[in-house]
């Protein structure tokens, strides 16, 4: 069955709750005094019959500008607060699994939450995150990392007792090839082969077991 087209407001609010809270926020703020500005126009009084188009054109900028000067701001407002509540949550989470370092901790949790735990990592490691998200446990790039003007990709692997293999450092490596990251990282509650840790050798690949994991977790944690 063929998924139901998302509305422009929906994708505006993906955007929005995607995003840093406070750059949510800012760009409300933008919108709200760019659209104002406009908004706040007279309308071009026509003095002649070559004026009429252009009178047209600023009036239904006017109206435009009236309009989406109050609810673009809002779609962002909103996003910004579903943002803030997601990453309060992945705080939370952090702290839990860093009160408790074990890999039964690790698999406990969901695949989606394993994901916010591994965002919310690198984000207190100075990284700032985008939580790009694959279609289901093992899909695609899950975390896009920026720190100044270089890019890495994170892919997590919440499996249970489970070796990662070579196939999905070679699958991570094409999309830094394809996309230009400088680097990447494979997170696992699990362990990885030899192959996979031969593979990942020389390619800018950080490969971080569920041991080494919950140890970074651990030393960044706020209260123990």
């Amino acid at each position: 069955m063929a998924r139901k087209r998302q509305s422009a407001a929906e994708d505006i609010l993906n955007i929005a709750a995607s995003l840093p809270w406070p750059l949510s926020l800012f760009i409300a703020a933008v919108i709200y005094l760019g659209l104002h500005h406009f908004a706040s126009l007279a309308p071009l009084a026509v003095k002649s019959v070559a004026e009429i188009g252009e009178a047209t054109q600023r009036t239904m900028l006017i109206t435009l500008a009236q309009i989406f000067q109050y609810l673009l701001p809002i779609l962002f407002v909103i996003g910004a607060g579903a943002s803030w509540i997601k990453q309060r949550k992945a705080g939370q989470l952090h702290d839990r699994v860093a009160a408790f370092p074990k890999i039964e901790t690790l698999r406990e949790i969901s695949w989606r939450e394993f994901e916010q735990l591994v965002a919310e990592h690198y984000r207190r490691k100075g990284y700032q995150v985008k939580l790009r998200g694959g279609k289901g446990p093992d899909g695609g790039v899950d975390v896009e990392l920026r720190l100044q003007r270089d890019v890495y990709f994170v892919q997590c692997k919440h499996w249970r007792a489970q070796q990662i293999g070579a196939a999905t450092v070679r699958e991570l490596y094409g999309v830094m090839q394809a996309e230009g990251a400088v680097g990447g990282f494979v997170v696992t509650s699990g362990h990885f082969t030899k192959d996979a840790e031969d593979f990942a050798h020389g390619r800018g690949i950080e490969l971080v077991p569920a041991e080494r994991f919950l140890g970074e977790v651990r030393s960044h944690a706020r209260h123990l």
